[in-house]
């Protein structure tokens, strides 16, 4: 097995029980990065022309996001815990990419991608960055661990993207495809007989956790909440979908 110490990811070493807590991120590039999107959604004067209210808090709330994943404890939480890095993974999936739909809705619209494409390339690149190569390589290079956040976001936030504009069916048939999908990796990764990851393979030691139990539990995760987070999808469609049908053949009212 990998000795923790051989793995220096962007978020740093994997932490122990003692230490994680102070672990904030203090990299210069991504805190420049975020002054300025702060001033752009922020300050009024420098606010693009255009953008509505719920699109300001869109982006806001991306903003703070992306705070939460990149400069808090979590991203150095993330090099212990496979787990830790799956939820990391997941808000990408299911919350700041949707919120980067919402706030960027009419930059997005002539995007005009097919939703299967969307649909098959963003499963694809989820699967291909939780391969144990794959995932090896990103936590070994901040270069290949940026193409692997931004791969996951950007083909999130097409996929987010094309179902806002496709109509009911074809968005809810490709909600089943991404839930059967990613619960197909994450049955896969839960029902693993040995650990996968050599990150991981001793990080999880100084927390009472084996490699395999967290990797187990990671999997769990992958399955039930990121088919949770599909079925809230698809009941939000179906709500609007019947809305829309009720509003366009209103029923008759007694007189």
């Amino acid at each position: 097995m990998e000795q923790a110490h051989q793995w220096m990811p962007y978020c740093g070493a994997a932490p122990g029980p003692q230490e994680w807590l102070w672990r904030w991120n203090t990299d210069p590039v991504l805190a420049l990065a975020l002054l300025i999107g702060a001033i752009a959604l922020w300050v009024p004067r420098l606010r693009p022309v255009g953008m509505d209210t719920r699109q300001q808090r869109a982006l806001r709330a991306g903003w703070i996001a992306v705070v939460l994943l990149y400069v808090s404890p979590l991203c150095a939480l993330s090099s212990t815990f496979f787990t830790v890095r799956v939820v990391h993974h997941m808000a990408l999936v299911f919350v700041l990419a949707p919120l980067l739909v919402l706030g960027l809705g009419r930059s997005l619209r002539s995007l005009a991608l097919p939703t299967a494409s969307c649909t098959l390339v963003a499963a694809g690149t989820f699967w291909f960055w939780h391969g144990p190569g794959a995932y090896a390589a990103a936590l070994s290079s901040t270069p290949v661990y940026w193409l692997m956040q931004l791969s996951l976001l950007a083909t999130a936030t097409a996929f987010w993207a094309a179902l806002r504009r496709a109509g009911p069916a074809v968005s809810l048939t490709a909600i089943l495809a991404s839930t059967v999908l990613m619960g197909l990796l994450g049955a896969l990764i839960a029902f693993a007989t040995r650990p996968l990851y050599a990150p991981h393979f001793a990080s999880t030691i100084a927390w009472g956790v084996t490699p395999l139990e967290d990797q187990q539990l990671a999997g769990i995760v992958m399955w039930a909440p990121g088919s949770l987070g599909y079925l809230g999808a698809a009941l939000w469609i179906g709500w609007r979908w019947m809305r829309a049908e009720r509003d366009r053949h209103p029923l008759a009212r007694p007189a």
